[in-house]
């Protein structure tokens, strides 16, 4: 992923407010970033913990974001496994979440919205490249994809969950 600005990334915001975008906190270490590892950029808002953010490159090289409603309390059982459906990555049951998206436009304001479950830390790209190891017990599976084919699927997976947002 190409870097981004702190301005092209609160103008990519397509299901919040315009203020609500400018209140968001970055990642605390924006700066420090490994965007050559990143397929797109997710992170909890530390400002406001309930709250997650996800900003993916778009087919025209400028950026689409994705704000996200995490879940207050995440009561899962420590045997129990799950599955991200960005990135196929497996983890214990408190690694994946379930976050809401409000629709974007009219549909959002009426508080219709979307769920999905995800890497709770929204590190799918380090997932995939070894970078990040999930707990999960017992025996990982091995994938036979290449890198680039795993990512393509993921970037697949985000196609889709974007175009509920924005459809």
């Amino acid at each position: 992923m190409e870097p981004l600005t702190e301005k092209q990334i609160r103008a990519s915001f397509v299901n919040c407010t315009k203020g609500e975008a400018a209140r968001l906190k970055l990642p605390p270490d924006f700066a420090e970033l490994p965007w050559e590892d990143l397929d797109f950029l997710g992170w909890v808002d530390p400002g406001a913990p309930l709250r997650a953010h996800l900003v993916r490159p778009a087919a025209d090289g400028s950026a689409v974001g994705i704000s996200l409603r995490v879940p207050g309390t995440n009561r899962t059982s420590a045997l129990k496994s799950s599955v991200c459906q960005i990135c196929l990555t497996g983890h214990a049951a408190s690694g994946v979440a379930l976050l809401v998206a409000p629709l974007a436009g009219s549909r959002g304001r009426e508080g219709n919205s979307v769920g999905f479950y995800v890497c709770a830390d929204l590190a799918c790209s380090l997932y995939m490249r070894g970078k990040r190891r999930p707990k999960l017990r017992g025996r990982q599976y091995e994938e036979t994809l290449t890198l680039d084919e795993r990512v393509g699927r993921a970037l697949g997976n985000l196609d889709a969950l974007t175009a509920k947002v924005t459809g």
